[in-house]
């Protein structure tokens, strides 16, 4: 399955980390894997959006990072993967 993670990035200083840590799991069981943490800087948050949705587009769910609530972006992200029927996977925690 092709999945996108999600969570929490502004204000993170250790979302490289936590998204790396989380792609490498779901690659072991398998999954193809969309990461935005990898997204260069010097974008604005709607450019950033607007990548990331097209991301999304392209995969069959969303893995959601226990954080995701703090983050206006992953609340976006959530809206759009449920209105676009994108399975929703939720970190535990």
């Amino acid at each position: 399955m092709k999945v996108y993670i999600a969570g929490k990035i502004t204000g993170n200083p250790d979302y490289k980390q936590q998204f790396a840590e989380v792609e490498k799991k779901l690659r072991e069981k398998g999954h193809t894997t969309m990461n935005p943490a990898v997204l260069p800087d010097g974008f604005d948050h709607h450019e950033y959006m607007q990548i990331c949705f097209s991301m999304i587009d392209v995969c069959d769910a969303v893995y959601f990072l226990s954080n995701w609530k703090e983050s206006k972006g992953a609340c976006m992200e959530y809206d759009y993967a449920f209105e676009q029927n994108k399975g929703l996977m939720f970190e535990e925690g």
